[in-house]
């Protein structure tokens, strides 16, 4: 059965550009059809902003697998890339995030689908509002655009030209 994914891609470690396109390379071999996908910003690191910049790309993915299996292809890929997990919010040369799955709100100790960060965190919800910006918030039962444009987090999310993507 082929289910609605969101990603969000983050690197800010390394050539942050590589582990981008390599993550998109992986998702669509592991995880399934990339449908559409954002432009890359530009960001400055949220929670701990000791760190270099990000860049970010959100990606609508067709996929036959189920959330849990989902979470631990990508966190394979992360694996894959380089990525160990060693400072909450610390550098990293790739971080992907489920941020939608369906319209489905799930939770386990493992796993919490919408993602938590997403009312909150301009470099999620610019690019998000870049692919489906009337997408309803299956939590909040806000759209992506309402989130945006309410969103208390002033940090700057630039657009890359699209000759640096």
């Amino acid at each position: 059965m082929q289910h609605q994914a969101v990603l969000l891609l983050g690197s800010n470690e390394g050539d942050s550009m590589k582990f981008l396109r390599f993550a998109m390379s992986e998702i669509e071999i592991w995880v399934g059809k990339i449908v559409t996908s954002s432009s890359i910003y530009r960001s400055k690191a949220w929670g701990n902003t000791q760190q270099a910049d990000f860049l970010n790309s959100v990606h609508h993915v067709q996929t036959n697998l189920d959330p849990i299996k989902l979470l631990k292809t990508i966190l394979t890929i992360e694996q894959s890339a380089g990525r160990i997990r060693y400072e909450k919010w610390g550098p990293r040369c790739l971080d992907i995030d489920i941020l939608y799955y369906d319209d489905i709100v799930y939770k386990d100790d493992q796993l919490l689908i919408p993602h938590a960060g997403i009312c909150n965190r301009r470099f999620t919800l610019v690019p998000l509002c870049e692919l489906i910006p009337e997408h309803i918030h299956p939590v909040t039962g806000k759209t992506n655009q309402w989130m945006l444009d309410h969103c208390t987090d002033t940090c700057a999310v630039l657009k890359l030209n699209p000759e640096h993507q």
